[in-house]
């Protein structure tokens, strides 16, 4: 992943120089016990990389260069300077020099860029203007010091007299030691006679009219620039000031000789070079992400309550316990190896030769020559997520199981008991059960890890995960087989009951599959994906939280899996949010989403602590569209409430109870703005697909209750007609030729389709073939269809939506334009993952996939363009 920094060539082959590859690895062999790079002090760098706001400050003679003085050869060491100036480029970063030299002096000498603060005069000077600010009687008092200096040491072989804004400085570094002891005395009594600060820096000696003040300085700088952790590396007595200031995350490191209150000794410059270097590649890790894999190539494993994501080398990456919305187990995914993994790879290094799905089901297998891993989430009671991992081959395996609770906020203890790895300190109980493997535990301090070798030789070894069990039995590593073969036999019997098209069939299995574990089968809820903060744009801030059931998308969700024969998930949706119902002051007052338990949403917060995938962020917990208006809902739900009776041919009364709430909702709030289906985070408008959908309620309200005998709302007609007279009148702009987002706007939004795709509008107006047009001219770039282009009001870009994609491709048919719906089609089939799975988006500027994964909208739009072309071919061979 590329860092946003402009560093040279020179400057990059010097950082690469001073920092090899493999230094981090290396660094605490046997050449760390002379640079003083312990392993103490990579993990605490690791940590500190970590940290939100960072600043890294340090002394300047002695810590960035070997040498005191005011020649040129005071310059810092080039590695130290590239370090330094790559740190503060990096977001959130911040690096300063507090030095005893003048300001001017230290601007002039160190050459430093503009990217890092200078401090000078030991804290005192932080603009050039300090200098004019000293009185005449002040200014008389440094030239009788100078004065009395220069008679009394200024003969003295090896020393000389420099005069500062604030101090008379006396460099004593090329004399011998008896004349730096007696230079000292001297000046100590002259400092005193006159009323100066007496200052020993190094091999400087400063009378001086301020106080020695780095610890103010570092602590002004920490509050200037909102640093929530803090390095200081200096060398001199007055260092030590800064250095006592330290806490808590923050780092201290004592540059050469001499008495220190830091933790940490670093013999000279060169070392400290090393460290800023590691310090950056570190923290340019943390923000950025290494090796970021890409989205669609991360496969998902499911059971029907709880969730997980794989990377194709078999790490597990995500998971969350106990709710889908709960906090993280492992995070891999959006902070790297700190934020939490459980990892299998062979000892004997090889490529993955790949990884599938076992037919029809949600088990993965990974399989190196010599290694397989098969993965799966097995039926638990609710409240417990039970992960087997099964390895089997010829060779070794590596196993790291790395828990970090909570978005690796929360601490731990890991303890070994007989076969099992017990995680203790947490609020419900994990245990890894792990018959045949002898782990070793280490800590960080904070977290532990668990590390092992196997031979797979003689068999097997399965390793079952179980979080939130109270009392738990350690299986039956023989019968895991059996266990293994009722998962598969339940989920392959679900798919023999689906209804597929003859179009890409496979794919829609596999999308109707990712649909069924998107289903929390205890509550009925449906998640819109497993994951938060996937981002929208790489390195941008559009990253949400999909963990939740929006009402639209939930119902969509099992519309597509009542489409395809499948209805039991279209009924407990129907029963969790007539529970809802039963709690709401009225339909119309329904919020867009809830937690799969049904409660509203807490405030959407931000996990500092991680960077996000790829360097993302923020990662966000919560999502404030919670508290937004979107009248668009009612109407996918009544939809769905009209294909669920279409297909059984009964109408419960309970469902029908839900229609006319609906119904209800809509002539209550219909006239009303909204915020819409994208979530604009805008004033309220009346976006053209908000009243689409209210006509969609009570037109299919009407067809339900004409086709099953109940009674039509009396005002249900009236406002439908109202509604398509002013959606038709007010929706059409001149200056775009088409249908827009909302009234009187010019901006095109791929979701005004369905002013056609819904009914409201012929398909074969005029005005619908426009809007078609439109949209493919203005939003459609290549395979990817963008929502729309307009200011939304949230900073950076995003990719196309794949669920827009298969809105333009049904367009395409429903205007008879078939070889463009399956080009079109044919497109999005070659974005799917290795494994048959798909994100939300597409960038096809750079061809990276983007957003939550998998996401539901994307796979059930896939099977109704999979289903449409089905029959459309089927009715073009029948003619």
């Amino acid at each position: 992943m590329a860092t946003p920094l402009n560093l040279s060539v020179a400057d990059s082959a010097l950082l690469t120089k001073s920092l090899p590859l493999g230094l981090l690895r290396t660094a605490v062999q046997s050449e760390a016990a002379h640079d003083g790079i312990t392993p103490e002090l990579l993990a605490e760098l690791r940590m500190l990389a970590r940290t939100p706001g960072l600043l890294v400050a340090c002394n300047y003679g002695g810590t960035l260069c070997a040498a005191e003085g005011v020649s040129t050869e005071t310059l810092p060491l080039g590695s130290a300077a590239v370090a330094l100036r790559a740190l503060a480029a990096l977001p959130n970063t911040h690096t300063a020099v507090i030095s005893g030299r003048s300001l001017r002096d230290l601007a002039a000498v160190s050459r430093l860029p503009a990217e890092v603060h200078l401090v000078g005069s030991h804290g005192a000077e932080f603009d050039m203007t300090y200098a004019y600010s000293i009185s005449m009687a002040t200014e008389a008092v440094l030239q009788q010091a100078a004065t009395a200096l220069n008679e009394s040491i200024g003969f003295e072989k090896g020393i000389s007299i420099e005069r500062k804004p604030v101090a008379v400085a006396i460099h004593t570094r090329p004399a011998t030691p008896a004349v730096v002891a007696r230079v000292t005395r001297e000046a100590h009594q002259i400092a005193r006679e006159v009323g100066l600060f007496f200052i020993v820096d190094g091999s400087v000696l400063d009378l001086s009219i301020v106080e020695p003040s780095k610890d103010a300085a570092l602590e002004h700088l920490r509050t200037q620039l909102g640093a929530s952790a803090a390095l200081f590396a200096g060398d001199a007595d007055s260092d030590e000031l800064a250095i006592a200031t330290l806490r808590g995350p923050d780092l201290g490191l004592h540059v050469g000789d001499g008495e220190t209150k830091a933790r940490h000794r670093l013999p000279d410059p060169q070392s400290f070079a090393k460290v800023l270097a590691i310090l950056f590649e570190l923290r340019r890790a943390w923000l950025f992400g290494e090796d970021a894999v890409g989205l669609e190539r991360h496969s998902m494993i499911g059971n029907g309550t709880s969730t997980a994501l794989l990377t194709p080398e078999a790490k597990i990456c995500w998971m969350s316990h106990p709710l889908p919305d709960s906090g993280s187990l492992f995070a891999h995914i959006l902070g790297g190896d700190p934020a939490g993994h459980f990892s299998v790879e062979p000892v004997k290094a090889s490529k993955v030769l790949g990884q599938r799905y076992v037919d029809n089901t949600m088990i993965v297998e990974t399989r190196w020559a010599d290694v397989t891993v098969t993965d799966y989430l097995e039926p638990a009671p609710d409240g417990i997520t039970s992960l087997v991992r099964v390895l089997s081959g010829t060779g070794s395996a590596r196993i790291v199981f790395a828990p970090r609770p909570d978005y690796a906020n929360a601490p731990f203890n890991m303890e070994i008991r007989g076969e099992e790895l017990h995680v203790v300190g947490t609020s419900d109980p994990i245990i890894l059960f792990a018959p045949g493997v002898s782990f070793t535990v280490t800590s960080d301090g904070k977290h532990g890890t668990a590390t092992a070798e196997v031979s797979l030789a003689y068999g097997p070894i399965v390793m079952n995960l179980r979080c939130g069990d109270t009392e738990p039995t350690t299986p039956d590593p023989a019968g895991e087989l059996a266990r293994r073969a009722a998962v598969a036999h339940q989920s392959r019997q679900w798919v023999r009951g689906l209804e597929l098209p003859d179009m890409k069939p496979s794919l829609v299995r596999r999308s109707a599959l990712v649909l069924k574990a998107l289903v929390h089968e205890p509550t009925g809820a449906v998640l819109a994906a497993p994951t938060t903060s996937l981002p929208e744009g790489i390195g941008g801030t559009r990253n949400w939280d999909y963990r939740y059931c929006w009402l639209r998308d939930g119902s969509m969700t099992v519309n597509a899996l009542v489409d395809l024969g499948s209805t039991e998930e279209a009924d407990g949706f129907l029963r969790w949010l007539g529970r809802i119902l039963e709690n709401a002051p009225g339909p119309e007052w329904l919020h867009p989403l809830y937690s799969v338990t049904g409660s509203p949403l807490s405030t959407e917060a931000i996990i500092e602590s991680l960077p996000g995938y790829a360097g993302s962020r923020p990662v966000r917990i919560g999502n404030a569209a919670d508290h937004q208006v979107q009248l668009d809902v009612f109407g996918p739900i009544a939809e769905l409430i009209q294909t669920l009776s279409r297909r059984r041919g009964t109408l419960p009364d309970e469902h029908w109870q839900l229609m006319e709430q609906m119904a209800s909702a809509v002539l209550a709030r219909w006239h009303e703005p909204d915020h819409g289906i994208w979530e604009a985070r805008r004033a309220p408008r009346h976006h053209i697909y908000t009243k689409v959908m209210c006509w969609v309620t009570l037109d299919r309200a009407m067809h339900t209750a004409v086709r099953f005998r109940r009674p039509i709302g009396a005002e249900w007609e009236e406002t439908a007609n109202t509604i398509r007279s002013e959606v038709l009148r007010e929706g059409w702009d001149d200056s775009a030729s088409s249908y827009t987002v909302a009234y009187d706007s010019p901006d095109l939004d791929a979701a005004v389709l369905h002013i056609g795709l819904s009914g409201l509008l012929d398909v074969r107006d005029q005005r619908f073939l426009d809007t078609v047009t439109a949209v493919e001219r203005e939003l459609r770039v290549g395979p990817t269809v963008f929502r729309y282009r307009y200011d939304d009001g949230l900073p950076g870009l995003e990719g196309g939506f794949h669920i827009c994609t298969t809105w333009l491709i049904e367009a395409y048919l429903a205007v008879g334009r078939l070889d463009d719906a399956l080009e079109l089609f044919n497109q999005l089939v070659a974005l799917f993952g290795p494994t048959g799975l798909l994100p939300e988006e597409f960038d096809p500027g750079t061809e990276t996939h983007l957003g939550n994964h998998p996401q539901a909208y994307s796979h059930l739009g896939f099977i109704r363009c999979a289903q449409l072309l089905d029959r459309y071919l089927d009715s073009v061979d029948e003619e």
